[in-house]
């Protein structure tokens, strides 16, 4: 056993070498909770990534989110575009660290329309680390990874209310490589 994962650990090295540099693009799906949300929910979206060295790559992505708070008394709706820097410590493993530009609509419940609080827009920014793997198979790559999020949505507004929005996502994607 212990020669076969030597084997395979040895063969997906030697693989992700020859993907070294290059560009790559596809869908991604993740699983985030904020710490504030009435529940964890999916998130959908794309990533293109461009592996500068053997080190160092780029990521870029763009997702769609929906989380509800207080019962369902506010719901947000977000379309994060993100920047990541990605430093490879292995060639198949990388930690992460970024930024990113949260479009989102704020819906407040109608009870909460009625004590003044208004719906609308931001545009907020948020930074992220964490780590992940990729796993070059031929034309596709396969990735997975967790980070953590830092965004303030700005809940100080709703009385009584302690929220947070802060939040980690788990993400798995498949890049094809071009």
């Amino acid at each position: 056993m212990k020669k076969l994962f030597t084997v395979l650990l040895f063969s997906v090295l030697l693989l992700s070498e020859s993907f070294a540099q290059g560009f790559s693009i596809g869908p991604q799906v993740g699983y985030y909770k904020s710490k504030g949300a009435d529940e964890g929910t999916m998130m959908y979206g794309a990533a293109m990534r461009l592996r500068l060295a053997d080190m160092l790559g780029l990521e870029a992505s763009i997702n769609y989110r929906s989380e509800s708070y207080e019962d369902n008394s506010i719901t947000i709706t977000s379309y994060p575009i993100m920047a990541t820097a990605m430093i490879y410590v292995l060639p198949i493993a990388y930690g992460a660290i970024g930024a990113g530009w949260y479009n989102s609509d704020i819906d407040y419940s109608s009870q909460l329309n009625a004590l003044g609080f208004k719906d609308g827009s931001n545009q907020d920014f948020g930074w992220h680390f964490g780590g992940g793997a990729e796993l070059p198979l031929g034309i596709l790559t396969l990735t997975a990874d967790i980070r953590y999020v830092f965004i303030d949505y700005g809940f100080d507004k709703v009385p009584g209310q302690d929220l947070q929005s802060n939040f980690y996502v788990i993400t798995a994607g498949v890049l094809i490589n071009l």
